[in-house]
């Protein structure tokens, strides 16, 4: 899953897909998060999206830098956000 990209472009990705999800899942009311929090919402995001979209599809995603690659990161990143913000409530 990680072919295709060398170590700078996934942390490129990964920040742009978390700022991305952060914007959807928040909307006006959302949290800021720092870029390394982005930064590891997306590339996590990513690799759930990757593991979504291969039960879904049965096939294995490469991630390359195209729009295909960050439909599913945000994706992903957009799914592990909601996740982690319904923890987040009910733990208050």
């Amino acid at each position: 899953m990680l072919r295709g990209m060398g170590f700078f472009s996934w942390i490129l990705f990964g920040a742009l897909a978390g700022w991305a999800a952060n914007l959807v899942v928040g909307g006006r009311d959302r949290q800021r998060q720092g870029c390394l929090i982005s930064v590891l919402v997306g590339v996590v995001g990513a690799a759930l999206g990757g593991l979504i979209y291969r039960l879904a599809t049965g096939e294995e995603k490469t991630f390359a830098f195209d729009f295909a690659s960050f439909g599913v990161a945000v994706l992903g990143a957009i799914v592990l956000l909601g996740v982690l913000r319904l923890v987040e409530r009910s733990r208050h």
